[in-house]
């Protein structure tokens, strides 16, 4: 793990859910204040407002790639591609370690639309992966981010 994972895992212990806890860690780097960071990640916990859909961690990683590689122009086809291309790789680089990227299949639950979220207990952190996910995706994005300055 490195200070990414670290810092993002530390999120979540901190009660952040896994698109803050994630996003977050990046702030710095992309220039956003913290506030703005967790309220725009704010949506994507818990599988997207809690529906269990994109696991929040997931849903971060490609934020954080929108605001360092993102293209801006509609009418832009190549760079549009381009940037797909790189989300469907953050995608496959987190399905090759959790064989999914929903929320509710790497929980092992049923969807829920109860927007009520689980307290924090010792028990909730014993029995979630969330942390690793987020652990996860924080490592998978920042590789992917050196890489990308490695090459450039």
């Amino acid at each position: 793990m490195n200070s990414y994972s670290q810092k993002a895992m530390k999120n979540f212990r901190d009660g952040y859910n896994c698109a803050q806890s994630v996003f977050y860690a990046f702030s710095d780097e992309l220039g956003i204040d913290k506030e703005t960071a967790l309220m725009l990640a704010s949506s994507f916990g818990g599988g997207m407002g809690r529906l269990r859909e994109v696991c929040g961690a997931v849903s971060a990683m490609f934020m954080i790639a929108g605001l360092k590689y993102g293209y801006t122009s509609p009418t832009d086809m190549d760079a549009k591609a381009e940037h797909y291309i790189r989300i469907q790789e953050l995608a496959k680089k987190f399905k090759e370690k959790h064989e999914t990227i929903i929320c509710r299949e790497l929980l092992g639950v049923d969807a829920d639309d109860n927007p009520i979220p689980s307290a924090r207990t010792a028990e909730y952190y014993e029995t979630r992966p969330c942390e690793k996910l987020i652990g996860d995706a924080a490592q998978i994005i920042s590789e992917y981010i050196q890489d990308c300055e490695k090459n450039n």
